[in-house]
């Protein structure tokens, strides 16, 4: 910090404390360019030195503005006479990010961060219906609403910050078409509310237990779809689906104390916003990361390109080249190989437990054995004694006797509440083993139908072996 800056916080704390601050340390930047800083003395606050002063002035007038309204924002307690330096109030130092970080890496929320997350979008409701109550709009930078031309911003900030840099070939006439498609859809949800438009958990603050909301200058009369977007598809928050879902739930239950809502229609429309926040963050990623060289951003690429991959699993079939190109884009080599090394694979056996069960070479210690002994045998009847569970007549035999498919059910049952919280986590192994006695009629078949399930559900990598037959089959997801 220049001696002229250091001057500028310091004035600014002695007209308002009374006294000089003992100490002024900058703090950590974030995404933006402003910087901040906390002076302590007679009392501890922040400074903030910003660069665009119609940035620091909606700030200003909207920081105001909700506390005015009784919400949770730091008080700008002082200026500059050019408004481009202010102090506000010291919240601490414990971001919203930093509260659910165990839950962010384990994909396992304790119930202390699902009541943060909880308390978190309740808020938000508040913020946008509240916040949007008497105030000024004309005051927001840079645009005053959501609008088709700040879509277009957003949707050719990904373009060619992003979309370009990957070397992908794509026609800009047609994904024009589409982009004007999807300009369409979410102008329809137009509504008086105050939209954050960056609302994520690096710009909540947890004091006293509670969420306080910062960093909203971006801000602007829009859509409520947009914030719930942001927050809950936040790239690296990591956020399981289960979670989104009773995150939801709640915020349309908050929701209704202000409006009527159309849950299906709800739904519908927030998977649009999904998909242009999605793109809106990756064009900031590619700004901030491959031509500004922030690492920050660099590393959040390939939760960012997860997330729209799990999009596409259920097409935009309103923007077929849109849609197309996105499917190509995740598709490629530089997202898809680091994908590959954390994917979940699934490794089915059969075997006879006359000659042990099965080692896990994965080094995971082991995982399911199913002992499928007590299914009627066909291996006691010397015409069955030639083949093996993947042959007509052994199949026919255990389908039409129906025992080993109640067995099955109730194995697709837990081995399928595993494969999915496998997925969910992050982990890359587990091990399913169906054991008989001579390991060739009832768990080669149950091994085969397991795989074959496991595949068709969740389209992950089985890899198959019937041990004693010395059969190895891979299904790789497609």
């Amino acid at each position: 910090m220049s001696n002229m800056e250091a001057n500028i916080l310091r004035q600014l704390y002695k007209q308002y404390a009374g006294s000089e601050p003992t100490e002024v340390a900058e703090l950590p930047g974030a995404g933006s360019n402003r910087r901040y800083f906390r002076l302590k003395g007679a009392q501890t606050l922040i400074g903030v030195l910003g660069e665009c002063v119609e940035e620091n002035r909606a700030f200003i007038y909207m920081d105001r503005h909700f506390a005015a309204k009784g919400l949770p924002v730091p008080k700008v307690l002082c200026k500059s006479d050019d408004d481009m330096a202010y102090l506000q109030e010291d919240l601490g130092d414990t971001l919203l990010f930093e509260a659910i970080e165990k839950g962010r890496k384990t994909r396992v929320f304790s119930d202390e961060e699902k009541s943060m997350l909880s308390a978190t979008i309740k808020q938000l409701c508040e913020f946008q219906f509240l916040g949007a109550d008497g105030m000024d709009f004309s005051n927001c930078y840079p645009s005053p609403e959501f609008n088709r031309r700040s879509i277009f911003w957003d949707l050719n900030y990904f373009k060619y910050c992003f979309l370009k840099t990957t070397g992908l070939e794509f026609s800009e006439s047609k994904l024009e078409d589409d982009f004007q498609r999807l300009a369409d859809v979410l102008l329809r949800s137009s509504s008086a509310t105050f939209m954050y438009r960056d609302f994520q958990s690096r710009n909540v603050m947890i004091k006293d237990g509670k969420p306080w909301f910062i960093d909203f200058q971006g801000g602007r009369k829009g859509p409520f779809y947009y914030d719930v977007a942001s927050f809950l598809w936040q790239a690296k928050a990591n956020f399981p689906d289960s979670l989104r879902r009773q995150l939801i739930g709640e915020y349309i239950t908050a929701l209704r104390k202000y409006k009527p809502v159309d849950e299906e229609y709800f739904y519908s429309q927030l998977r649009h916003f999904v998909l242009f926040r999605t793109l809106q963050v990756l064009g900031a990623y590619g700004f901030r990361g491959y031509f500004e060289k922030k690492p920050h951003f660099m590393q959040s690429v390939p939760f960012a390109i997860n997330n729209l991959r799990q999009l596409l699993k259920k097409p935009y079939v309103e923007y077929p080249y849109l849609n197309q190109v996105l499917s190509e884009l995740v598709n490629m080599s530089q997202f898809t190989d680091e994908i590959q090394k954390h994917a979940l694979t699934v490794r089915v056996m059969s075997f006879a437990y006359k000659k042990g069960i099965p080692n896990d070479t994965s080094g995971n210690g082991g995982g399911f054995v199913f002992d499928c002994r007590a299914v009627n045998n066909p291996g006691k009847y010397d015409r069955y004694k030639p083949f093996i569970g993947l042959d007509k007549p052994v199949i026919q035999f255990l389908e039409d006797d129906g025992e080993i498919l109640t067995f099955l059910d109730h194995a697709y049952a837990l081995v399928d509440a595993s494969v999915k919280r496998y997925i969910e986590r992050g982990f890359t192994n587990l091990m399913v083993c169906f054991g008989c006695t001579g390991g060739q009629h009832r768990s080669v078949y149950s091994a085969q139908h397991m795989a074959e399930h496991i595949h068709s559900k969740f389209n992950v990598k089985v890899e198959l072996v019937h041990r004693e037959q010395n059969i190895e089959q891979t299904f790789n997801p497609k």
